[in-house]
């Protein structure tokens, strides 16, 4: 399956049982992701990377990202763990 016949390149969202997914959602995670785990990323990126991924997550359940990939940093899985189980 192509990108395009999931979220067809005019649509901005995809709703999946009531959650809206905006387009880049995944890409967001990843940036995100990857401003948590660089160790010369300053707190207060730091925070936000957290803020940012902690309001994606619900996004990022509907769509099933967790139940295909494994995020293979223990300090970050653990750390999206509490925040998945978690309410907010």
């Amino acid at each position: 399956m192509r990108a395009n016949e999931i979220l067809p390149d005019e649509h901005d969202t995809l709703s999946i049982n009531g959650m809206t997914v905006r387009k880049g959602s995944v890409g967001a995670f990843l940036a995100n992701a990857r401003q948590w785990l660089h160790p010369a990323t300053p707190d207060h990126q730091r925070q936000r990377a957290q803020q940012d991924l902690r309001e994606l997550l619900p996004a990022l359940d509907a769509l099933g990202l967790f139940e295909i990939l494994e995020v293979r940093d223990p300090a970050l899985r653990q750390w999206l763990d509490e925040h998945r189980e978690a309410p907010q």
